[in-house]
């Protein structure tokens, strides 16, 4: 399957890229790397016979690759032609998960501000710091409560 991966690779690869990079990764299967753009595609085998898990993710700085951000399962008699298709949408949604990351210029200027405002509870008022013990915690300590004497009774503890 391997072997069949890596021709499957390198048609693909001239598909999607002019400059790009295949190679073998240590799980068996093929990556593509386009170094100009900033991706990965990465194929290997699925779960099922005749299936291929495509996933892409963003080259860092320094040539090293950041997780997958999104995959997908293809079976491999579609042909490269849907295979490159699927490439593509899974390379499109990469650059926009990246491009919605990026930190505003704007506000790098102000610290100690994140982009949301804060939330201090469910009902928006500030909870006091000392009790943080809710109406569910005492319910579920008086059922351990009651437990432990039910259990104490048909023992025997408080005599007959």
């Amino acid at each position: 399957m391997s072997g069949q991966l890596k021709d499957i690779a390198d048609e693909l690869a001239e598909v999607l890229w002019r400059e790009r990079t295949v190679y073998r990764d240590r799980a068996g299967g093929v990556v593509i790397r386009g170094e100009h753009v900033g991706r990965w595609i990465s194929l290997a085998p699925a779960g099922g016979r005749g299936e291929v898990l495509v996933r892409a993710g963003r080259l860092l700085d320094g040539g090293t690759t950041a997780p997958a951000r999104s995959e997908a399962i293809v079976p491999l008699a579609a042909g490269t032609g849907e295979l490159a298709a699927t490439c593509r949408r899974l390379l499109a949604e990469t650059a926009a998960d990246a491009t919605v990351r990026v930190p505003d210029p704007s506000s790098a200027g102000r610290p100690g501000r994140s982009g949301r405002p804060r939330r201090s509870g469910r009902s928006g008022k500030p909870r006091p710091r000392g009790g943080h013990t809710g109406f569910t915690s005492w319910v579920v300590l008086a059922c351990v409560a009651g437990m432990v004497a039910l259990y104490l009774h048909s023992a025997g503890v408080f005599g007959r």
